[in-house]
């Protein structure tokens, strides 16, 4: 499977979900899965929920990367994969006025969808661009704290991506990312698969070569902070217990 296939295929997928506005992606959300109560069963609290616009959630994700981040007031914070901005807005809460939030994504429709939230909450500290996480659209060493969600893991090519990472964070600035990784190796179906990939299932790396990865981009401290087995509704049978939701801290 060609890259840019890869890419292609979850690209027109995420923009029809945008278009409709609720998540039908096996492990990124199951189809018919109530957005709120999909968002409290992967880690975001009943408050958090109440204090940002409904229309930012889509039952998209695999954890709440806000929640262990330790976000500080005047931060300047960078979502890679905002889709329609649920934790750019939560971070936005969190770094208040004097802090500033961006969410980058590579679908059209979800910044568009992100961009009209915003302009209809009221939000001022926070940016949605057009962009791939390969190539982020975000100067050097200009970023306090990178957040992602269920993404990186759709990404054929995992070291660029914290490669870019790295090169936007100031020095000392560090990433927490929520993701999926793997317990041993998928079958070769499923890695062919572009359902698969677009379910957040295909392109999941395992696990020590997920954190593998992250060293290489020159991060250090490389750590799991939480993880669990993670199971979704209509995932084939063949990958429970394989697959592992994780959230990761590193520092530049």
């Amino acid at each position: 499977m060609k890259k840019e296939e890869i890419k292609k295929f979850v690209k027109e997928r995420y923009s029809r979900i945008a278009k409709k506005g609720d998540s039908c992606c096996s492990a990124c959300g199951p189809c018919g899965t109530d957005v709120i109560e999909q968002a409290k069963r992967i880690g975001y609290s009943e408050e958090e929920l109440k204090n940002i616009p409904e229309s930012a959630l889509m039952g998209l994700g695999c954890g709440n990367p806000t929640a262990l981040a330790d976000l500080k007031e005047g931060e300047t914070v960078l979502d890679l994969g905002a889709g329609a901005g649920i934790d750019v807005f939560l971070a936005a809460n969190k770094v208040g006025l004097r802090g500033f939030v961006i969410g980058v994504d590579m679908t059209e429709e979800m910044i568009k969808r992100a961009n009209e939230v915003a302009k209809k909450s009221g939000y001022k500290n926070v940016e949605f661009r057009l962009g791939e996480i390969e190539k982020l659209p975000v100067e050097d060493n200009s970023v306090d704290l990178i957040i992602s969600n269920c993404v990186i893991n759709l990404s054929p090519d995992k070291l660029k991506t914290y490669q870019e990472a790295y090169r936007v964070l100031k020095p000392g600035g560090r990433v927490l990312i929520s993701d999926l990784v793997t317990e041993g190796k998928l079958p070769e179906a499923i890695r062919k698969s572009f359902d698969a990939w677009a379910g957040c299932i295909a392109g999941a790396l395992e696990r020590k070569e997920y954190l593998d990865t992250i060293k290489k981009a020159g991060f250090k401290d490389v750590s799991i902070v939480s993880q669990n087995i993670f199971h979704e509704p209509g995932l084939n049978d063949k990958l429970v217990g394989k697959i592992i939701s994780v959230k990761v801290r590193a520092y530049k």
